[in-house]
This record gives C-alpha cells, sequence and structure tokens, in this order.
C-alpha cells in the first residue's frame, strides 16, 4: 500500500471521530496519584520478521503530576512554564523502536526445547537477501531519550510537539512529533481521537533498522531518516465512576523504512478490547 493510501487512512479514522459535539474540556489534577488496569485481550503486531506479536491482557496506567514534576506511564517530566493553555516541559522516556526487539522467542519461553546446529543453519540458508531474521543480528540496546516537549490546549483539542535526544548514546541523535488530539463524549461513550506523525533521523533508524557488514552478508544496509504518520482512536463507556469498558486501536505507518529487509510489513497496529478499572 503507497504512503498516501496509509496517510489517507490515518486522516480517515481521525475524521470519523471529530464529526462528534465536544462536550469535554482537559484539565489534569496535580499531587493525585492516578492508577487503573485494563483487562481484556489485545495485541501489538510486530512488523519485524521473525518477531512475534505482543500480547496484550493486562494493561497497567500509572500517572502523577505535581506542581512541576509529573510522571505519565513511563514518561518522567519537569514542566518549567505552565498557563491553563500552554506547557514546556523536560521529558525524558524509553525509545519507544526498543518494544519491537523485546526478546519474546518462544525458546525463553520454554527453555527446555531444543534445536540442532543443522537446524539453525538451515534456517538461515533458506533466508532471503531482503528477509533478515531479526533472530539473526545484534541486539539493539534500550535507549534513554530526553528534551523538549510543548502543548497547547484550547478546550477538547490537544496539540504537542517534541524534539528528543538518546542520553546514553547509543545511536547519537534526535527525533521528533507532531501531535493533534480531540476529546468529546458521544451521549454516555468518551472518545479520544488522535492524529500525528514521527520524525526520526537517519542514525535512528539505521541503529534499529540498518544492517552492518557482519549481520548481512551482501553488504552494509543504511535505512535514512523518516516521517511516520499515525492514527488512535480510544473509547470508554462507563459502567459506574471506577469502572468501564474500553476499547482502544492504532495505527503505526512504516512504509518508509521498505528499503530494510528487517520488516515484513509496513506497518504497526494495536488493538485492545476490554474492562478499565480505577482506583
Amino acid at each position: 500500500m503507497a504512503l498516501h493510501l496509509r496517510i489517507k487512512i490515518c486522516i480517515l479514522l481521525v475524521l470519523f471521530s471529530a464529526n462528534a459535539i465536544a462536550q469535554t474540556q482537559q484539565n489534569i489534577t496535580t499531587d493525585e496519584l492516578k492508577m487503573s488496569v485494563s483487562l481484556g485481550v489485545g495485541v501489538i503486531s510486530n512488523p519485524l520478521h521473525g518477531a512475534d506479536n505482543i500480547p496484550l491482557v493486562v494493561v497497567p496506567q500509572v500517572a502523577y503530576y505535581g506542581q512541576n514534576w509529573f510522571f505519565d506511564n513511563g514518561r518522567l517530566g519537569y514542566s518549567f512554564i505552565q498557563s491553563d493553555t500552554h506547557n514546556i516541559s523536560f521529558v525524558s522516556e524509553i525509545n519507544p523502536e526498543s518494544r519491537f526487539f523485546i526478546d519474546w522467542h518462544p525458546q525463553n519461553i520454554f527453555p527446555l526445547t531444543t534445536m540442532s546446529n543443522n537446524e539453525i543453519l538451515e534456517s538461515q540458508d533458506v533466508e532471503s537477501p531482503r528477509q533478515i531474521n531479526i533472530n539473526n543480528i545484534q541486539k539493539r540496546r534500550v535507549v534513554l531519550d530526553a528534551g523538549v516537549s510543548y502543548v497547547f490546549v484550547k478546550q477538547q483539542q490537544v496539540f504537542s510537539a517534541q524534539l528528543l535526544h538518546d542520553v546514553n548514546s547509543v545511536y547519537n541523535s534526535y527525533r521528533g512529533s507532531l501531535q493533534w488530539q480531540y476529546h468529546f463524549d458521544l451521549k454516555l461513550l468518551k472518545l479520544k481521537s488522535t492524529l500525528g506523525v514521527n520524525y526520526k533521523s537517519a542514525k535512528l533508524n539505521n541503529y534499529f533498522y540498518g544492517l552492518n557488514s557482519a549481520e548481512f552478508s551482501y553488504g552494509k544496509i543504511d535505512v535514512g531518516s523518516s516521517w511516520q504518520p499515525y492514527a488512535k482512536i480510544d473509547a470508554r463507556w462507563p459502567l459506574s465512576k471506577a469502572d468501564s469498558l474500553r476499547f482502544h486501536i492504532a495505527y503505526y505507518d512504516y512504509s518508509a523504512m521498505d528499503g530494510s529487509p528487517l520488516f515484513e510489513r509496513t506497518y504497526s497496529m494495536t488493538a485492545f478490547i476490554g474492562f478499565d478499572r480505577t482506583f
């Protein structure tokens, strides 16, 4: 599927939810720990050759916003400019590309299962030059990124932008993002739609998705920088003050990375449906 068609799909997902009348305004309660757990069925699809999809059964969420410091589901930050509509913060988070390289190999789940060396070599021999299994490449390190985030809030709309650089000198470069989010109620149904685009530098993409001469017998492969759109819809149907039914779907476009032999598909999707309890 062409890139422009994937972008249209992302836009349609958000326009679908933007037709409703908004009735909510974004407010953040300070000095209060917010915790919830979602139980259900879902999956994060992994687009890489040889990688397993990531199942979603129990999804915890933890957030705390102080007067300046905040923690929001793995994202740690400090807001140094705050108002009702503008927020500028220093933020840090684990680079999200690492999620595709989490080792969910069956041999780590069933460690007593054995495979002979001949079988391993045969599986490598039949591999196409344009299809590289992630189990046959060097491990990618976990990367910590940090930088500046800007958020603009107007009633039910939230616009955000960020620019982050790795701080543990793994890929020695930066990434950025632009995002628009729209919150609204459709009768009892509470909806949150998101449309955004990630920018990733050539050094970042080459570290995670490029190949060096030791990993690829046909020579080194560089991927280059990329602009990658994404779209999300999150829906909640309240059952009580603390409980709700939850549905979430997200689409991440990776068609700009089709030059890398690691990719089996040029997109990743996250889907989840289940029960949510807020504590």
